[in-house]
């Protein structure tokens, strides 16, 4: 018999049926959206942080890493990622507290003159590495197109130029965490090739060590890489202009529970953050371990070189996924690379800063952008060897970090600065470990070159 649809009672009960399946698929889906959104949302200042640190700069340390080193380079992401965690978080819980970025609090701790002189070299070594970072964007665009190396190279720069210039931070850091997602090519890099992950449990574990010169500068190239000052003084700042754009008061005077809160989402965002950044490191360097080192290809400069390298040797898809890993995390590093150098001048001088305003109401601000990246395309379009530039960049940034560690350090365990906000115990344990490595690093440099 029909019903008043003119279907037959178990046709219309399975529509009816299908229909209800359909619409719960539906609702979980859209519910799964929301949780993922949400989830998003909570993350910010940790989660680009960490992801800005893999820039193409330190995408070619870690695949010469891994080419020169092969598996027995693998123990170091490991060992960094509670390093970098534990300053990452304090820098974040410094901003949070005293609402004023990293350089304005070094202010408190150093003379001046010391300030602004570790803020020059802070310049320096970033406009070195913005210019490395669009010039290997550019390589990459070559390596998938055959063309556009310059055009894409000065496009890149100017892309990144026009965005932290014109859009909001509100609408840039949206773009900010969706440009994390291209970090995610290099785990795809992984699934494309064989691993024996019994050997590389055992590198992680027991690495084929042997203490020379060579040994000792990669090591002290991805320490450099992996903790380095643009990192400490842009998320101490993102969370002071989170603040400033939702009109949140500091930590200190926000109830306990709310508090409690704001240090729970810091805390989870950075170790997001963070673990990605060392995951990443973590696969590149795996990469390169078993394609190019067991093929013999041990001397690899740039991120691009890389990128080539293993078209032969892991085949077109690990290419690919490679390659636009480079554009991608280029794009993502650059902003990242000249606002914290924004930030920092402008906090040492009294400017106003802040890419929630518009250039016209922050001049110094900007113009300390536009210079950074107009410095950066003269040092790719000179005659200036790239390789050495970033070799020497990386010495700046290792011999600064030690002084800006310490400084961070003293500020953070200062209860008339902290109030009882201060470091906790394992911040405490793992920062001082974090400076008093760097600064081993640092002599480790000078003694080898």
């Amino acid at each position: 018999m029909n019903n008043q649809n003119g279907n037959s009672g178990p046709s219309g009960a399975n529509g009816g049926g299908k229909n209800h399946f359909e619409h719960a698929l539906g609702a979980k889906a859209t519910r799964a959206r929301r949780k993922a959104t949400l989830a998003l949302g909570r993350l910010g200042p940790g989660l680009i942080t960490g992801a800005a640190d893999d820039d193409p700069s330190g995408i070619a340390t870690y695949s010469q890493a891994g080419a020169q080193f092969g598996l027995n380079m693998l123990w170091t992401p490991v060992f960094t990622y509670p390093l970098m965690l534990a300053v990452q978080s304090i820098c974040a819980r410094v901003g949070r507290v005293t609402g004023n970025g990293l350089a304005a609090n070094l202010n408190d701790i150093f003379p001046r003159w010391l300030v602004i002189g570790l803020v020059a070299l802070l310049f320096v070594a970033n406009t070195i590495n913005i210019g490395a970072d669009v010039a290997a964007m550019g390589a990459a665009v070559q390596l998938l197109t055959g063309r556009g190396q310059t055009l894409f190279t000065l496009g890149a720069a100017g892309l990144s130029l026009i965005l932290q210039l014109f859009v909001p931070y509100h609408r840039y850091v949206s773009l900010l965490k969706w440009l994390t997602l291209v970090l995610f090519a290099y785990f795809g890099v992984i699934l494309t090739i064989h691993i024996d992950w019994a050997m590389v449990a055992r590198s992680i574990v027991l690495p084929d060590v042997t203490l020379n010169a060579a040994f000792v500068t990669m090591v002290v190239a991805v320490f450099g890489t992996t903790i380095s000052p643009y990192l400490f003084f842009w998320q101490t700042s993102e969370e002071v202009e989170d603040m400033d754009e939702h009109n949140r008061p500091v930590l200190r005077e926000l109830s306990p529970n709310a508090a409690r809160l704001q240090l729970k989402r810091i805390g989870t965002d950075t170790i997001v953050g963070m673990a990605l950044s060392n995951l990443v490191a973590f696969s590149i360097i795996l990469t390169a371990a078993v394609t190019l080192h067991q093929a013999g290809m041990t001397d690899i400069q740039t991120s691009a070189q890389a990128a080539q390298a293993l078209r032969p040797v892991a085949g077109q898809l690990a290419f690919l996924l490679f390659s636009l890993g480079i554009i991608g995390t280029g794009l993502l590093a650059v902003p990242v690379l000249a606002g914290s150098t924004a930030y920092a001048t402008a906090e040492v001088f009294g400017w106003k800063k802040g890419l929630e305003n518009k250039p016209v109401d922050a001049k110094g601000f900007y113009a300390v952008i536009v210079v950074s990246m107009i410095v950066a395309l003269g040092i790719v379009f000179s005659p200036l060897d790239p390789i050495k530039a970033l070799f020497w960049s990386a010495v700046v940034n290792g011999v600064i970090a030690v002084p800006i560690l310490g400084a961070t350090m003293i500020l953070a365990s200062r209860r008339d600065e902290m109030g009882e906000f201060v470091a906790t115990r394992g911040q405490r344990i793992f920062g001082w470990a974090a400076t008093a490595i760097m600064g081993i690093a640092a002599v480790g440099l000078f003694v080898v070159i």
